[in-house]
């Protein structure tokens, strides 16, 4: 089984990875898990003309990679393998695509994320990610 954990890099988008880690009985065979980071897009309009795309990119990877950490972490000492990878876009979006070309059996995430007025204005990612994914979504509190 194909299960990916986006991560936001809130301390309760971990609830989802150690859900994982704690019920892999659940999943059969050891499943194959792929963590996602999502970066919103922050080079728009003339940021460009300021900073270079390299610079760009190593902030995306940079900041990636630190919400992926903790994940990263508890699967290590779990010992269960996984992959991982940095996207930049808009989350739910990204995160519908990503598992769709992955191929993924299903997508196991928090319900709630770094939330705040950033929910309020942009709307639930978990919301979007429910209507856009072809497979399962299992919720994680």
């Amino acid at each position: 089984m194909k299960i990916l954990i986006p991560l936001d890099g809130s301390a309760g988008s971990l609830h989802a990875v150690d859900y994982v880690a704690s019920h892999r009985q659940l999943f059969g065979e050891t499943p194959v898990i792929l963590l996602l980071n999502v970066q919103w897009k922050v080079a728009t309009g003339n940021v460009k003309l300021f900073i270079n795309q390299d610079t760009i990119n190593d902030y995306y990877r940079e900041q990636g990679m630190l919400a992926l950490q903790p994940a990263r972490d508890v699967l290590d000492a779990a010992a269960l393998p996984y992959q991982y990878h940095v996207s930049v876009g808009t989350p739910s979006d990204a995160i519908a695509q990503y598992a769709c070309e992955q191929g993924v059996d299903q997508i196991v995430m928090c319900r709630q994320g770094q939330g705040g007025l950033q929910t309020f204005l942009l709307g639930s990612v978990v919301t979007k990610v429910l209507h856009l994914a072809e497979c399962p979504v299992l919720l994680v509190k």
